[in-house]
């Protein structure tokens, strides 16, 4: 069995959280309580992984913006009689020097429906409120999907707006890829 790069991620965030290694780190939130937030009602939360060439990398990164350092990417669906009702990833990334992991879910027609930080290790000054995070809603991959465009910054915390709208952008681009495959 592989263990993906976002499976450690997301262990070590949960350990370092265990052992208090970084005084301001927390773990908000675990996956499966995220992804049963994410499609209330679902009778079924499936797991689809993208195996990625390194053609349709670059055209992840050409559309979002955003390197894409690994081949697999993993989405949640979450389906109720037999219908999807809806699209979840978790990513997980690096702010200033700690890590943050974010869950994006996103609604069929490919528009986010929320994002939601799941673990953040910087100081609690540079996490960004479910206010500005609801900005996302309803937002979709273009050219204004991004901070100084649809997405306000956050005075004090720029790297913080940046790495959440980095993910958002990676997100919405990967589910127009499942969406084509599919």
């Amino acid at each position: 069995m592989l263990i993906r790069p976002l499976e450690i991620v997301i262990a070590l965030c949960l350990l370092l959280a265990a052992f208090g290694s970084i005084a301001h780190g927390k773990v908000y939130s675990s996956k499966e309580d995220a992804l049963q937030r994410a499609f209330p009602g679902a009778e079924s939360i499936e797991t689809v992984n993208l195996y990625l060439s390194n053609e349709e990398k670059e055209r992840i990164r050409k559309a979002s913006g955003v390197s894409v350092d690994s081949g697999i990417y993993s989405f949640y669906v979450g389906k109720k009689d037999g219908k999807t009702l809806g699209y979840a990833a978790i990513e997980a990334g690096t702010v200033r020097t700690l890590p943050e992991t974010v869950l994006v879910v996103m609604n069929r027609d490919g528009s986010v429906r929320y994002a939601e930080i799941l673990a953040f290790f910087e100081p609690p000054d540079y996490k960004p409120s479910k206010r500005w995070l609801d900005q996302f809603e309803g937002e979709r991959l273009d050219r204004d999907l991004r901070v100084g465009g649809d997405i306000q910054g956050i005075s004090g915390a720029t790297l913080s707006a940046q790495a959440i709208t980095r993910q958002v952008r990676k997100t919405s681009a990967m589910l127009q890829l499942l969406l084509e495959k599919n």
